[in-house]
């Protein structure tokens, strides 16, 4: 066991449709994808909302030592003399990131589009978020939509999958046996991929 939480592209795609409804009901005129993990979810999403998405990469975690950093690096922001920043300045935009662990890297990047790009109004979906304590805090107003919960484990999504020595087959056949689709298939096929996730957001699942 490693203690670690394994997804599958089909759990990470119903948790983006799951969120999607009150998502629209928000009308974004652009997204702002938080990469990389940001990257997936967002274009899972434009097919629901067909807008725009924009693209910053924000660091808060050390993907070598698997440890968080002082504070959140911004390794890559709009490129102002492109005029990119103009699609932001005025709109509604919803961040999107991966998963919503300690909530640093969600504060800064939205305090930065606020400052800089003068937003009419923000909010933010994450596809999971961990349940602990935050020690980032959103500004006020800023909407926050969720797919799921998790709990607060090291999660491993399938884009991932080569970083944890597994081919991406093998990483979706552990995140399906995590979530109790293997079992499920054996006995019954009507077990749907929502109860799968719930299946394996209950079990924290911990394979290795």
């Amino acid at each position: 066991a490693d203690g670690k939480t394994y997804f599958s592209y089909a759990q990470v795609h119903e948790a983006v449709s799951s969120a999607a409804p009150a998502i629209q009901a928000f009308k974004p005129d652009v997204m702002v994808a938080i990469g990389g993990g940001g990257f997936i979810p967002a274009r899972m999403l434009r097919t629901e909302l067909k807008v725009p998405i924009l693209a910053v990469s924000l660091e808060l975690y050390d993907d070598a030592t698997k440890t968080a950093n002082v504070q959140v690096i911004k390794k890559q922001w709009f490129d102002e003399t492109s005029g990119v920043g103009k699609l932001v300045c005025g709109r509604r935009v919803l961040v999107v990131d991966e998963v919503d662990d300690t909530r640093a890297t969600l504060q800064y990047c939205i305090e930065e589009l606020m400052k800089s790009n003068a937003p009419a109004e923000v909010a933010t979906f994450c596809v999971f978020n961990k349940l602990k304590p935050k020690k980032g805090v959103l500004p006020a107003g800023v909407k926050m939509f969720v797919g799921a919960d998790i709990p607060d484990k090291w999660s491993c999504f399938p884009w991932d999958a080569a970083a944890y020595g597994r081919d991406i087959r093998a990483h979706e056949k552990v995140a399906r046996w995590c979530a109790g689709e293997e079992v499920a298939a054996a006995g019954s096929h009507s077990v749907g991929v929502r109860a799968q996730l719930a299946l394996a957001l209950a079990a924290g699942c911990a394979l290795g």
